[in-house]
């Protein structure tokens, strides 16, 4: 047979996989290749499949000829330079669903262990100690289990402990109503409800800066007396440390840790304590797992080659250049648009409403509009989200969508706006470009006209717009040693409510808000990290 693609594998995959490629493509296989001689082998390849011991560099990317895609079992793609494949048209293609059900298997493994504590009673029986007593569990029958993160792998956790007899309840604020409704799952209102009620609590939430040290000492004693934890989702999410002195004083009884802040970890003041399993991230590592991945990939990897669209794709599958360059000097606009969006509005997000008005609504702004979703919607999903995906998964969330295009435009020559609306909160803003160099600049935010030029680091006040408001809030910033590099304000009448928009020299983090918050008296105000 004569082949007119070749793909390169450059780490093990499954025989399985491996023979289906090799079906229609010819398939070459040189394990423990280096980045440097990458650089010079991938020319002759129209496919890259790899694992985690290759690197794909943006050199490699460049120096490829005829590359259209890079495939990689699991969801790491760490090692993948993503942008630079994106800018030249490959697709990037992982297996983000392979290990759903090995996940939640191994949540459901590390509660039936601690509950039986099973963990404690294997060594201790194999050194001579046979005391049945001193390792009595419990019935999980009967028992509550509360889910934080009501997801794909969090919905697999419900249904088996469903199974074993496990009253389940779940908290997920930016899950639908019919979700829990179709799953038979008690819906909590708050995290605290799944603190009150559960015996046994699982994780299963993204890593993200809302995320990140959620579970801390305060959230811990909350909890009831002798809960046992588990977390198979990721790292960082929990504090160590206040993890550690929960267990050591008897506030949480027993926890199951598979993910650590600090990845591989070596070291931890948790691997001290008996009351603790801990495991180095094998939530996903089982044979079927990583035998999917990798038939997952191979196919996904054929589908390119042959010209059909990949499902699993982290990044754009067919790069049109023409439509890319025609709405490239919207894009940073965009992704500004909607990041800000996201990080002001609060609570499950229902409807949004994405308006091109001006010059941009003869556009085709389909790219535009998925590059403003995924901004807006990372915080709400544990998945992988990119531009291939995000319409599925707003689908999904029961999203609903609405794009408004009017060539005419008052006051600008090109304006977006996005207006979103939930049950308990309405949020719009907008913006334009200005100059040769299509510069952002918000417009308005949340009804309030300000123009300000986006930049990493913002603050936004609501405020009574009387004397002295300004000079508070000025000292307050600069006793915390925060420059404020502009300032911005919208107010529609004089004494009457008014938004402050503030460019910082510097981040502002949660201790420091606090810290503001003393000083200055305000306590409306939105911290934004661009």
């Amino acid at each position: 047979m004569e082949y007119n693609q070749k793909i390169l594998i450059t780490d093990e995959i499954s025989e399985k996989a491996v023979k289906s490629l090799a079906e229609d493509f010819e398939v070459v296989i040189k394990k423990d290749i280096i980045a440097a001689e990458l650089e010079d082998e991938i020319r002759n390849y129209d496919g890259l499949i790899i694992k985690s011991s290759t690197i794909v560099t943006s050199a490699v990317i460049e120096n490829s000829k005829n590359l259209k895609v890079i495939g990689r079992p699991g969801t790491n793609i760490d090692n993948i330079d993503l942008k630079s494949a994106t800018r030249k048209g490959i697709a990037v293609i992982n297996a983000p669903m392979s290990n759903i059900i090995s996940a939640a298997e191994f949540a459901i493994a590390l509660i039936l262990c601690l509950a039986k504590k099973i963990h404690l009673a294997n060594p201790a029986t194999k050194s001579g100690n046979w005391d049945r007593n001193k390792f009595q569990g419990f019935e999980l029958e009967g028992k509550t289990l509360g889910i934080i993160g009501f997801g794909k792998i969090g919905h697999q956790v419900a249904k088996k402990a469903l199974c074993l007899g496990l009253n389940v309840f779940a908290y997920d604020p930016y899950v639908s109503e019919d979700k829990f409704w179709q799953s038979g799952i008690k819906k909590a209102e708050t995290i605290e409800d799944i603190y009150n009620v559960s015996d046994i609590i699982s994780i299963h939430l993204p890593r993200t800066r809302e995320t990140a040290g959620l579970i801390n000492r305060e959230e811990l004693l909350k909890m009831r007396k002798g809960t046992i934890l588990i977390n198979v989702s990721r790292g960082g999410i929990i504090i160590e440390d206040d993890l550690y002195d929960a267990l050591r004083e008897g506030q949480i009884s027993a926890a199951g840790i598979d993910v650590f802040e600090n990845e591989p970890c070596k070291k931890s003041r948790l691997f001290e304590l008996e009351n603790v399993i801990c495991t180095p991230h094998l939530g996903s590592s089982t044979s079927e797992a990583q035998q999917k991945a990798d038939m997952i990939v191979a196919q996904e990897v054929s589908k390119v080659l042959k010209g059909e669209p990949a499902s699993s794709a982290v990044n754009l599958p067919s790069f049109n250049e023409e439509i890319y360059q025609t709405v490239s000097p919207f894009l940073k606009l965009g992704t500004d648009l909607g990041s800000l969006f996201s990080q002001l509005f609060e609570g499950n997000l229902e409807e949004l409403e994405i308006g091109f008005f001006g010059r941009i609504a003869e556009l085709k702004t389909d790219f535009l509009v998925s590059v403003i979703l995924v901004e807006i919607l990372q915080k709400y999903t544990d998945e992988t989200i990119n531009i291939i995906n995000v319409n599925l998964i707003a689908r999904e969330k029961g999203l609903k969508i609405k794009e408004v295009k009017n060539p005419k435009s008052q006051d600008y020559v090109n304006l977006i706006t996005l207006k979103g609306k939930g049950a308990e909160l309405d949020l719009s803003v907008s913006g334009t470009v200005t100059g040769i160099k299509n510069i952002p600049r918000f417009i308005a935010v949340d009804k309030f006209e300000i123009d300000m030029v986006p930049s990493r680091y913002m603050a936004f006040i609501s405020y009574k717009d009387i004397p002295g408001q300004i000079g508070r809030i000025g000292t307050a910033f600069g006793k915390l040693g925060v420059n404020i590099a502009a300032m911005h304000v919208g107010r529609k009448v004089v004494s009457g409510e008014a938004l402050m928009g503030l460019n910082l020299d510097c981040e502002v983090d949660e201790k420091m808000l606090q810290e503001f918050k003393k000083l200055s008296g305000f306590s409306n105000i939105k911290i934004i990290n661009l």
